[in-house]
């Protein structure tokens, strides 16, 4: 017997919130709330390639996610070190490697959510600079927060 309801081997709940959200808040308001994600990932972006040691995969312009490396080589610190000390802070920020045939290249993701505003980017911006400026005067002083074969990609 046909019912309507919403059937998912998953809790449907956040499927169901956001059909909420999209009938409350209409088109337009959808829009509003992912052009000012937008705003904050291509403001953020912008921000850490001047910063001068990063260089962007993406700026955020697509999708309110952007993606960056450090770009010297040969810089005594990884972007695994650059997101242990940003954790330290509170900020969950992913860091890994790509996949087969750039297995060479690590980069660090940032995903803008609804509610990120400029306060909030502006003070995870600051401890991005202070942490990489910490970790590039100071190398020996700025052993892994995790010793070798402990240290974790990000995963799903």
């Amino acid at each position: 017997m046909p019912t309507f309801a919403l059937n998912f081997s998953r809790p449907g709940a956040q499927v169901a919130a956001q059909y909420y959200n999209f009938l409350r808040l209409g088109f337009p308001g959808y829009q509003r709330v992912h052009q000012a994600c937008q705003d904050i990932a291509v403001h953020m972006s912008g921000s850490i390639a001047k910063m001068g040691p990063f260089e962007l995969i993406t700026e955020g312009r697509e999708l309110p996610v952007f993606a960056f490396k450090i770009a010297d080589p040969q810089a005594s610190y990884t972007v695994f070190d650059l997101t242990e000390r940003l954790r330290s802070r509170g900020w969950l920020v992913p860091a890994y490697t790509f996949p087969a045939d750039l297995t060479d290249t690590a980069v660090i993701r940032v995903v803008i959510r609804n509610g990120f505003g400029k306060d909030l980017a502006d003070a995870f911006l600051a401890d991005l600079n202070h942490h990489w400026r910490t970790l590039a005067a100071h190398p020996s002083d700025c052993a892994p927060l995790f010793p070798e074969g402990k240290r974790q990609s990000f995963a799903h």
